[in-house]
């Protein structure tokens, strides 16, 4: 129990945290002017036994004063209290979602072929919202129940140390039960988190892929698929709760248990005389405000695995090493990438094999090959989404591995054959490679990517909002927003993979023509199937089971043979084939 609370402690920002520990001492303050009921209660019920004389206007006065004193004190910190509690909470979890976005980027990207996205988003939305809602309110009523329970117990020890120490026992059962709880939990909170992250794996996969699912008649297949995720989700969470239930029970009877003992035992002490009947009463009010702050820890320290649980989903995601991004924030003397004697593989899987090959500055280089060939894994190698396993990718004749990642990303640019496009508008998507760029230049960017006629027709032209993924425009659409967004960044590398690979007759022509203007006096690393888009290159690489087979120009392949003049004579059939 106390682990975990020191666990969540620790996960939190330092800023936050001592607002955790002042809402802490806030909690406390609140037990003391709690605890002075007490003493008013007994300036009222000490004359009523016959004690401390008649009771009169002054005694009233006095406990009228104390009480007030005692509940106005304990509202107003509870209030403050629970404002820091909700402002720790809320930014403990906000900063932690930036802090995972943050740390994602410098993952290399074999994390996300191992990790689902369902998993990574339901970290950052579920867990993050466990945190923020349930882990503040549990790891505080807990502390705070504890605190005032040991506060109260050490206090009654000026009045009868045998009733506290009977106090302190029921204390340590109480402690010792939610501990044994929390082991009982551990295998429960763990399966509800998992099945958590797989009913939203389920849901975005079943979301995204919708359009696929009702052409094939597939809707109930897919459906079922979900519902089950969904019903493992409640079923897991439905065990976690019955599990737990019979065991909460157990502790809040000790923690009940534990007031009667301490009434019992002061009834007692007085029958034989050795306690006075005052002692008594506060000892049997102290027992049920010692119930209280004991049966509210009790009660939710069940849900701390959670909070642990929770804490550890996040810290394991921000725990994964990361690519070294550390190195000189500097830019190349010049922009010919090499690589030399690469080798790579996603786990067991080889992808590449000792592959050498070198793109010149302002060069424009293709790479070609059979599907699974490696060009789009050696492509991003040379943007260092990975780091190779073996061999060296250079940029300006220096190691990648020595500049700064942000300092390097300056150096590229991509368009890709899958464009993503954000739930914005179409001039902050175009922005994104620039986020300080005034209108004009947004404008230009979209002239020169041949995108301004087709924005200027949408409803509110830049300022239409799109939807996630660019789901309202057409894939040439998407493609020249995703050029223009290139332009916009102005790096001197750019990196197409199959770029046009989806577009139709219609758009192609605009889509090259904003390539060109693109690729302009760049550095150019092209991966692509379509013939016109690699013959003009300066050197072609051919790559087949992630090894280079051949390199040349067009002309050069053609004549010598082999796989390259295979894939020509392979597309021109293909194009001329007819229905």
């Amino acid at each position: 129990m106390i682990a975990t609370i020191a666990k969540f402690f620790r996960f939190c920002r330092p800023e936050d945290a001592r607002k955790f520990y002042l809402s802490l001492v806030l909690g406390v303050a609140a037990g003391f002017f709690k605890a002075l009921q007490v003493p008013a209660i007994a300036i009222v019920l000490g004359p009523c036994i016959g004690i401390n004389g008649p009771l009169g206007m002054l005694q009233i006065a006095e406990a009228a004063v104390c009480m007030a004193v005692a509940l106005i004190g304990e509202g107003l910190i509870k209030a403050k209290s629970s404002m820091l509690q909700t402002e720790a909470g809320y930014s403990t979890a906000s900063h932690k979602r930036i802090e995972i976005a943050a740390h994602l980027r410098y993952l290399p990207m074999g994390y996300f072929n191992k990790n689902s996205l369902g998993h990574i988003a339901s970290v950052a939305t579920n867990t993050m919202e466990n945190l923020e809602n349930v882990a503040t309110r549990v790891v505080m009523l807990v502390a705070e129940g504890l605190i005032v329970t040991l506060l109260i117990a050490v206090m009654m020890f000026a009045f009868d140390w045998r009733v506290a120490c009977v106090t302190l026992l029921g204390v340590g059962v109480v402690i010792i039960l939610s501990e044994w709880m929390q082991h009982v939990a551990t295998s429960l909170s763990k399966r509800k988190l998992e099945t958590d992250a797989e009913q939203v794996a389920e849901v975005l996969e079943y979301v995204q892929g919708l359009a696929e699912v009702k052409s094939y008649g597939l809707v109930g297949e897919r459906s079922q698929k979900l519902n089950d995720a969904i019903k493992r989700n409640v079923d897991a969470n439905t065990r976690m709760e019955l599990g737990l239930i019979p065991l909460m029970g157990v502790q809040r009877f000790s923690s009940k248990l534990t007031g009667v003992a301490i009434c019992g035992f002061s009834v007692y002490f007085y029958l034989n005389q050795s306690m006075d009947m005052l002692t008594c009463i506060m000892m049997i009010i102290c027992s049920y405000m010692i119930y209280t702050a004991l049966d509210a820890a009790g009660t939710y320290s069940t849900l701390l695995r959670i909070v642990d649980g929770s804490v550890d989903l996040a810290e394991d995601i921000l725990s994964t090493p990361v690519m070294d991004v550390t190195g000189d924030d500097a830019q190349p003397e010049s922009c010919d990438v090499r690589m030399d004697d690469v080798s790579f593989a996603y786990d067991e899987k080889m992808v590449l094999t000792d592959v050498t090959l070198d793109v010149p500055d302002h060069a424009a280089v293709a790479l070609v090959g059979p599907s699974g060939s490696g060009k789009t894994t050696a492509a991003r190698l040379m943007a260092r989404f990975w780091d190779p396993a073996s061999g060296t990718v250079s940029l300006g004749e220096k190691d990648e591995r020595t500049y700064a990642m942000d300092s390097l990303m300056r150096n590229f640019s991509f368009v890709f054959q899958h464009t993503y496009l954000f739930h914005d508008t179409v001039a902050n998507n175009i922005r994104f490679g620039a986020a300080d760029a005034s209108m004009e230049d947004v404008t230009a960017a979209a002239k020169q990517a041949c995108a301004y006629d087709f924005i200027m027709a949408l409803p509110n032209g830049f300022d239409t909002v799109i939807g996630e993924g660019g789901a309202t425009l057409s894939g040439g659409e998407q493609q020249r927003i995703s050029i223009a967004r290139a332009i916009m960044k102005d790096a001197p590398i750019v990196i197409l993979d199959e770029a046009t690979a989806n577009v139709d007759p219609e758009n192609e022509m605009d889509l090259m023509a904003a390539i060109s203007s693109l690729a302009r006096d760049k550095t150019v690393i092209i991966i692509a199937h379509r013939l016109k888009t690699v013959r003009d290159a300066d050197r072609i690489y051919v790559l087949k089971d992630g090894r280079v087979v051949q390199s040349g120009r067009h002309d050069e392949l053609m004549r010598e043979g082999g796989v390259y003049r295979d894939f020509v004579d392979a597309r021109e059939q293909a194009v001329s084939w007819r229905l």
